[in-house]
């Protein structure tokens, strides 16, 4: 009933930008947070960003200073900004959302991810 669909992944060179896209669509009542979760082969997922619905954000130290999260509720759909972007940040990045459907059952959801090199 509800899907959230990634965007914006790519190649990029070190020190470059890119910007990914979340769209949460369906039937959803409410949207609590939503967040960037990445992954990378060998390593454990881990959280970069997060954004309540009162506009509150967490980010990881890998990334303080450097990537941004935001959101538009008109468009159920948040954002991350990342700049300066390292080898290290190479990694499968998931959407995840703390979100109420109209059925009132509360559940995380997540996207399918969209992949980030950053490579010379």
């Amino acid at each position: 009933q509800v899907q959230l669909v990634e965007s914006g992944g790519g190649l990029v060179q070190p020190g470059g930008s890119l910007r990914l896209s979340c769209a949460a669509s369906g039937s959803i009542f409410s949207i609590d947070a939503m967040a960037w979760y990445r992954q990378a082969p060998g390593k454990e997922r881990e959280l970069v960003a997060r954004i309540t619905s009162s506009g509150s954000t967490t980010y990881a130290d890998s990334v303080k200073g450097r990537f941004t999260i935001s959101g538009d509720n008109a468009k159920n759909t948040v954002y991350l900004q990342m700049n300066s972007l390292r080898p290290e940040d190479t990694a499968i990045y998931y959407c995840n959302g703390d979100i109420e459907n109209t059925d009132y059952d509360e559940f995380d959801y997540w996207g399918q991810g969209t992949q980030v090199t950053v490579s010379s």
